[in-house]
Formats: C-alpha cells, sequence, structure tokens
C-alpha cells in the first residue's frame, strides 16, 4: 500500500493536470466560437452562389465546363485537412486513417507514383512524409489563420492542373462540422465538380452552441425542430431572363467560384471540428481527473485513518503493558 507522501503526491499531480486540461478546454471552447462566427460569415455568401446555381439548374441550363467534366483517372491529388497540434482525441489519427486507406486503394489501380498529397496541416503533412507519399507543399498557416485568398489560390492551382490534364481527379478528406459534439469525417470529389450532388448535400450546422454533452445536444436538437423553416423550392429566376454574353460563360465564372467556396467551407470546417474535438477530449480528460481525485481523497482518508488508529492501538497497549 502506498504511503501517505506519496498519495498527496499524486494528488498534487492530478490537481495540477486538472488545472491545465481545465484551461485548455476553455481556450478551445473560446476558439470553437471564433471558428462558428467564420461559418456564418460565410453562409450568407453560400446560399446566395447555391441560389443562382439552382435557378440556372432550374431552368435547365447547360452546366457543361472544363471542371465538371469526366474523364479517365490517371493521375489523382488528395487534398486533406488535420490540425498543427495534437491533443485533440482521435481528430488527426481519423483523418490519417482514411488518407492511407484511400492511397492505398488508389495505388493498386494507379501506382503510388499518382497519387498526390496537398496537406493543409502539420500532422497529416509530417505522417504523408513518413509514409513516402508525393507531398505537394505545405499549408499549415491556414489551419490557424484560415483565409480566403489562400483557398482561392489552392483552388485555381487545383482547377490549373486539371485543365491541363495534370490531374484527372482531386479529392477532399476533411470533418464536416454538425455541432459542438458531432463531426462527421468526410471524403468527397472535388474535381470534376457535380454541381446537383454538391447542392443536395448535408448543409446543417449547429452554430449557436458549445455544448458538448450527448443529453445537451439531444435536447437542442429537439428544440430546434420546433422552430425550423421550411425551404421553398428553388424556381428559375424568370422565363425570359437574358444571360450575357452567354450560359456557357457565366457558368465558367460561376462553377469555378464554387471550386473556391468548397475548398473554403471544408477548410473552415475543418478548423471548428479540430476545436470542438478537443474541447471534447479536455472535457473528458477533466472528468477523468476528478473521479480519480475522489478515487485518491478516499484512499488517502482510509490510509490516514489507518495511521491514527494504528498510533491510538500502540498506545494503548502500552498503558496496559505498564
Amino acid at each position: 500500500m502506498p504511503s501517505l507522501k506519496e498519495i498527496k503526491g499524486r494528488i498534487a499531480s492530478v490537481n495540477s493536470t486538472r488545472k491545465i486540461t481545465s484551461a485548455m478546454k476553455m481556450v478551445a471552447s473560446s476558439k470553437l466560437h471564433h471558428a462558428q462566427v467564420a461559418i456564418q460569415n460565410m453562409l450568407p455568401y453560400e446560399t446566395m452562389l447555391e441560389h443562382i446555381l439552382k435557378s440556372f439548374l432550374a431552368a435547365e441550363a447547360e452546366a457543361q465546363t472544363i471542371y465538371d467534366q469526366e474523364r479517365p483517372v490517371k493521375r489523382v491529388a488528395l487534398v486533406v485537412f488535420s490540425s498543427n497540434s495534437s491533443l485533440c482525441g482521435g481528430f488527426n489519427a481519423n483523418v490519417i486513417r482514411m488518407m492511407t486507406n484511400a492511397v492505398k486503394e488508389l495505388s493498386e489501380h494507379l501506382g503510388q507514383e499518382n497519387v498526390e498529397i496537398y496537406p493543409i496541416g502539420r500532422k497529416v503533412a509530417e505522417k504523408a512524409r513518413k509514409l513516402g507519399y508525393t507531398v505537394c507543399g505545405e499549408r499549415n498557416a491556414l489551419v490557424d489563420h484560415p483565409k480566403v485568398q489562400d483557398c482561392i489560390e489552392l483552388a485555381m492551382e487545383l482547377g490549373r492542373r486539371f485543365a491541363n490534364g495534370e490531374l484527372d481527379r482531386v479529392e477532399l478528406i476533411y470533418h464536416h462540422f454538425k455541432s459542438a459534439g458531432s463531426q462527421i469525417l468526410t471524403h468527397k470529389t472535388f474535381l470534376p465538380i457535380d454541381i446537383e450532388s454538391e447542392l443536395e448535400r448535408d448543409h446543417e450546422r449547429d452554430l449557436t452552441s458549445n455544448v458538448v454533452t450527448k443529453k445537451a445536444q439531444d435536447y437542442l436538437k429537439k428544440k430546434g425542430r420546433k422552430h425550423e423553416v421550411q425551404r421553398d423550392e428553388v424556381k428559375p429566376l424568370n422565363d425570359n431572363f437574358i444571360v450575357e454574353p452567354d450560359m456557357k460563360t457565366v457558368l465558367t465564372q460561376l462553377i469555378p467560384k464554387m471550386g473556391h467556396l468548397m475548398l473554403y467551407t471544408a477548410l473552415l470546417d475543418s478548423v471548428a471540428s479540430e476545436h470542438a474535438a478537443r474541447m471534447v477530449a479536455m472535457q473528458t480528460a477533466t472528468d477523468n481527473a476528478d473521479e480519480l481525485l475522489r478515487q485518491l481523497n478516499l484512499q488517502y482518508n482510509k490510509s490516514r485513518q489507518q495511521a491514527i488508529t494504528s498510533e491510538l492501538l500502540d498506545i494503548v497497549g502500552g498503558s496496559v503493558n505498564n
């Protein structure tokens, strides 16, 4: 049985760890709030762009451009989003596992030399290099400071390589942020762009709460259903609208913007998911520390009581002998 001094030292150590995990949870909660605000600021642009594209599709417009044409796949690029730091549960491990599975599957048909990795985040960049994958640059700063312009530059680079035939398909691997307690690992095609499936994808996000417990999430979801607003079906802008210079030229400008939005949305979702995962991990660590402190205090009190009882028995035994 450990001595009182050893138990007291463990209590002090666990208390110190608990303070760190509790502080990290608060920091992650603050950063998650900023990430949710960034997503909210992006939503009006996303809504308007989707409305315009849906209107053209409802008008049965031909949306054929170079960015949505299927062709035989010989070379693929994977844009993988992770974090720059750890202590966020299985966030990075899940992304890396999906990346390795995707590379393994593609390598069977194309060869590993025909699969390129565009890492966004230090963790996935280090792992890709360690595994010997072809890594095209690093954009770790985007994780700490998400910028629209940097995402547009990356999307334009990928679009240019796709248009020139250097790449035949580009895929995204990231976490889709649904709520503080739910992040969905997503693997989808970026190029060629499938406009209809992209417009019909899941847009549901809870950007109002930082609560991570399942009970609280279920309550908020049930409460949200009561105030759910039905979306109207999108109709053509006008039966007689005039598009200048022509529909193909307009769509050629709009569809790349859709690609820029997809990449920027994936980045914001990944950043918000990282902070949410870290907040959950630190909350779990704090709860475990509380339980461990309870057990250690109980053990300390038992040992202390046993020591006092032993001393009393020694005193009583000594007085009887005298």
